[in-house]
């Protein structure tokens, strides 16, 4: 029932992950792919949870947007020791696209708090501005066997991989699952990347202004240009003539003439683009 209230909820057949997609094609993949173990399956789609109360903006809602990966290894690995590689990596990956590490914690789910499936999981979480605690981002689960044997057994088709050649044992492979919602990954980079500061007007008096730093490689804009005078026609042709130069080559550079120049730096601030290119005729040359 989607709703708060059974009563007046209505049915609906949703999914609440993208995984179950990736082990039913199990077989397919490691058949037409030839992959070994181990070996991974990426998926991103939408998934579905029947919130009570969706709050806090993209945090939590009753649809949003999942990444998985199924990473299949074998049952006779130290599952432990893979699922905290994972760990490892998921933080680095997270830390890359620009959310704060010093935001960042770990929790793992004690035994008697696991979902049914799991054998060990840890949580990275994030401090976000409305709970006095960190809340969960993102988790890494060690599954086992369960989804595989499960579909095994509903299907009475064995969900197994042999080790190639003519003596290789068969086995159902056990998983390490990364999950992460896009919508609180995204709010988790805006979150990291909004700042303030303090900085004089044109009388002098200190004004609070806020601005975004996005690393160079998650900006929208990662290159805003423009000429020292909007009124100097062969300044405005370099600075456009560049501007489709940056484009041809893939980078989504930002034009902008309106205003003075400090200006123009001001709005590429607030839209976290973190390089800016002035077409200056003076002889004295500074890089922002």
């Amino acid at each position: 029932q989607v709703g708060a209230e059974a009563e007046r909820g209505s049915a609906a057949v949703l999914r609440p992950e993208t995984a179950q997609g990736i082990f039913v094609n199990f077989k397919n993949i490691v058949d037409s792919s030839r992959m070994k173990i181990p070996f991974g399956v990426a998926q991103i789609g939408k998934a579905f949870r029947n919130e009570i109360t969706p709050r806090h903006f993209l945090f939590r809602t009753r649809e949003f947007e999942m990444l998985e990966i199924e990473y299949f290894i074998d049952p006779q690995a130290d599952f432990q020791a893979e699922l905290e590689a994972w760990v490892v990596e998921m933080e680095a990956f997270l830390e890359r696209v620009g959310v704060d590490r010093e935001r960042m914690a770990r929790e793992v789910h004690p035994k008697d708090k696991l979902a049914h499936y799991a054998r060990s999981c840890t949580d990275i979480t994030f401090q976000y501005p409305f709970s006095q605690k960190h809340e969960e981002l993102m988790g890494v689960a060690a599954r086992g066997g369960y989804d595989l044997e499960q579909h095994s057994q509903k299907s009475g088709k064995a969900m197994e991989y042999q080790v190639p050649g003519p003596q290789g044992r068969r086995f159902v492979p056990h998983v390490i699952e990364p999950s992460l919602g896009v919508d609180r990954l995204f709010l988790a980079v805006m979150l990291s990347a909004f700042a303030t500061d303090q900085q004089p007007d044109m009388h002098g008096k200190l004004q609070e202004r806020s601005f975004l730093r996005f690393p160079p490689w998650v900006a929208p804009i990662p290159m805003g240009v423009f000429p020292w005078r909007k009124n100097q026609a062969p300044l405005v042709q370099v600075a456009r003539s560049l501007v489709a130069t940056l484009r041809r080559r893939g980078f989504n550079a930002r034009y902008d003439a309106d205003g003075m120049v400090g200006k123009c730096y001001r709005r590429m601030d607030e839209v976290g683009t973190p390089y800016c290119c002035c077409v200056d005729p003076r002889p004295s040359k500074t890089a922002r």
